[in-house]
Parts: C-alpha cells; sequence; structure tokens
C-alpha cells in the first residue's frame, strides 16, 4: 500500500485502486509521483473525465480508459507515454500480471518467482523473503514485463533517458535487509557511517543512533571511530515514521511516543547521536533536549546524508522548501536551532562513495539538480507492442 506521496490522506487513495479501465477489471498500484500531473488532470477533467481520488495513480486509468488503442498493453504504454515522473507500476487484470518502470528508473521493482513457478513482483527484495520467493533481477528503467498464461514477456516501449534512481532509497527508505539495484542497503549504510566519521569525527564517550533509521549508519560510525556503540534511544516499534505523519502536532507527540532515552548510558557522558537525516529539525530537537534531561553531558549530532536543502517530486513525501530546515538555515544556524554541542553532515561527495554507484542517481534533495521539473512535457516516439 501506498502512502500519501501526492493526494491526500485519505480512504478514497488507498492503493492498490480498483477499477474498471479500457474494458477490463484492473488493481493497479503505484510508487512514485507524476510531475505533470496537474497539467494532465486539467486536461482530463475539461474534457469530462471524472476523478474518484485525488491521487496521480488515477490518472493512468483515465488516460488508459481513452486510448483508442485496441490491446490492454497498447493502452498501457499511450498512457504513459503521456505521464512523466517518477512510476513504478503494478497492474493485475483477471489474467496478466503488468510490471512497469519510468525510464528514469526513480524507484525500484523487482520480479521474484515463487516456488511454485509463479512470478511475484514487489519494491523491496524483502518483500520477496516473506513469500519464499526467490529474486531473479530488477525491473529495468523503461520496461514493461507482461506475465501471462503465455509466459513472461518483456520489452522498452519508451525511449532511454539517463538513470536517476533515487539515492535516498539508500539512505532511509528501504529496508536494511533489502538488495537494492546490486547493493545490500545494510552495507551501504555501514560505508555511510564510516564516510561520516572520516569526514565529521566526534570527540564522545559512545556513540548512539537515533532508531530505527540511524542505526545501521551509527555502527558503521563508531566501529571507524574505535568507539563504544550503544542503543541509547529505545524506539517503541507500534509508532510508524514521524517525519511523514500529516500535521505537526501528530508528528510532535510520536517524537515522544517513539523514542525513550536510557539515563544509565547516557548519564554524565558525551555522546555522538547519528541519524539519517533532519528534514524539519523539530524531531531533533526534541531529541536533543530529552537526551540532555536523561543526563548527557554533551550532545554531537552526525548525520549520514547531506542537509535537505529541497523538495522531492519524484515519490518521497519530504515537505515545501520553505519547511525544510537546510533550505534557508546554515550547518551552523541548524545546530543552534536543535541546541546541539556540534552538528556534522555527510557531503554529498562523500554520500556518492559511500554508495559506490558510478553514477545515475537523483540527489536532487541535496543537490538541486533536479533531472525533471514540474509541469514537464510529454514523452514523444513511443513502441507498441506486437
Amino acid at each position: 500500500m501506498r502512502y500519501s506521496t501526492a493526494g491526500t490522506s485519505t480512504l478514497a487513495n488507498v492503493q492498490p485502486l480498483l477499477v474498471t479501465a479500457a474494458g477490463t477489471r484492473i488493481g493497479i498500484a503505484h510508487n512514485g509521483n507524476l510531475v505533470n500531473a496537474a497539467t494532465l488532470r486539467e486536461e482530463l477533467a475539461e474534457a469530462g473525465a471524472i476523478f474518484q481520488t485525488t491521487s496521480d495513480t488515477e490518472i493512468v486509468v483515465h488516460l488508459m480508459a481513452r486510448s483508442r488503442q485496441k490491446s490492454f498493453t497498447n493502452k498501457l504504454v499511450e498512457a504513459l507515454g503521456r505521464v512523466t515522473g517518477a512510476w513504478s507500476l503494478v497492474i493485475l487484470t483477471p489474467d496478466t500480471l503488468v510490471a512497469a518502470r519510468d525510464p528514469m528508473g526513480f524507484r525500484p521493482l523487482v520480479l521474484g518467482r515463487l516456488a511454485n513457478g509463479g512470478h511475484v513482483v514487489a519494491s523491496e527484495t524483502c518483500a520477496l523473503d516473506l513469500l519464499d520467493a526467490t529474486y531473479e533481477r530488477d525491473v529495468e528503467p523503461g520496461e514493461l514485463v507482461i506475465i501471462d498464461a503465455h509466459g513472461l514477456t518483456s520489452f522498452h516501449p519508451f525511449p532511454a533517458e539517463p538513470r536517476n534512481q533515487c539515492v535516498f532509497e539508500h539512505l532511509y527508505f528501504a529496508r536494511p535487509d533489502t538488495r537494492l539495484w546490486g547493493q545490500d542497503v545494510y552495507e551501504t549504510r555501514l560505508r555511510l557511517g564510516a564516510q561520516l566519521a572520516e569526514e565529521q569525527p566526534a570527540d564522545v564517550d559512545l556513540v548512539i543512533p537515533v532508531p530505527d533509521s540511524g542505526t545501521t549508519a551509527a555502527i558503521g560510525y563508531a566501529s571507524a571511530l574505535s568507539l563504544p556503540f550503544q542503543l541509547g534511544l529505545i524506539r517503541n516499534h507500534y509508532v510508524g515514521r514521524s517525519f511523514i505523519e500529516p500535521s505537526q502536532r501528530i508528528r510532535d507527540f510520536g517524537v515522544k511516543l517513539k523514542l525513550n532515552p536510557v539515563s544509565s548510558l547516557l548519564r554524565g557522558k558525551r555522546v555522538a547521536v547519528v541519524d539519517d537525516s533532519i528534514v524539519r529539525g523539530t524531531t531533533c530537537k526534541k531529541i536533543v533536549r530529552m537526551l540532555r534531561r536523561a543526563g548527557a553531558a554533551e550532545v554531537h549530532l552526525r548525520i549520514a546524508a547531506p542537509p535537505t536543502t529541497g523538495p522531492c517530486f519524484y515519490g518521497i513525501d519530504t515537505p515545501t522548501r520553505e519547511e525544510l530546515i537546510a533550505a534557508s538555515n546554515s550547518v551552523t544556524e541548524i545546530g543552534r536551532y536543535v541546541g546541539a554541542d556540534s552538528i556534522g553532515y555527510l557531503s554529498v561527495e562523500g554520500m556518492h562513495v559511500a554508495v559506490d554507484d558510478g553514477g545515475g542517481y537523483c540527489d536532487a534533495c541535496f543537490s538541486g539538480r533536479y533531472p525533471l521539473e514540474p509541469d514537464q512535457p510529454t514523452r514523444p516516439q513511443l513502441a507498441l507492442f506486437e
């Protein structure tokens, strides 16, 4: 199920969407955001389309319904040829499973094989483990995979574009037990922590993570500096991710519910606190205050990512630029706001070294280099399925 990266947090937007489109009953699930959704939605509404949701995913359904192509697959190809942005899609019909990934490959999508020979599609390889399925390969950027009674058919209907896989998946969003784009996320986060230690060491007594997203990087940080690693903050695992909650009031209360310090570990200690990112800064401020109240003598904040200076248009629900603390404040000012004795971020260059990507990653939320800006023109020259 997709959380509300586009549209609003309402039951109508819950995925998969179940609709009848192009004469076929389908279920559709979408990871990513369409950057030309507003333009297409206005165009479709003026042509008489009646929308049941505020999700950009429904636009694909309406475009398919209006396509004059004869086959279901070509209706989908034509629809996807009109949308621009990030889309890893899975569509299920009564007799066909379709997987599709946008030509820039922003979001992950993998193919697996069940023990009985059936196919399965998921965003992360850890989902395959739950089903005792075997990972076969990634769905490639710009690829359409059709699985039906005849087996698996693959083709590439869209022109090739530069690869722009989301680096934030490695830093935060993917589970650490996932293998993402050929790399183990756990190992990548260890390297991120080690690179952070090289760039931003701290003279402290122990290293603690902000669990769970900062835990692996904190292990790498502590190991690189030969410092003790401790779980100085205990997470309540019945509480979700606070930065994607819909209101600040819920986020503030969620921090208290989510984390509690271990005073016996922290009392009188100089502590390095490793987290994966700072978004608004309000959560970090509360954590620093919490650690001081628990007796920490010094709190040194270390972030295993560069400062988040811009929003994501491609499927990570980061806030607007005005809400991002790093968009309008220096690192020194951020440290002063959160109340830390010192603060250090990983550099953009260091992040790419740690991810070991060799290029091909989108880092727009850190660098401001956006591969696609809203609203983008539609994509020409489609190769229809024969």
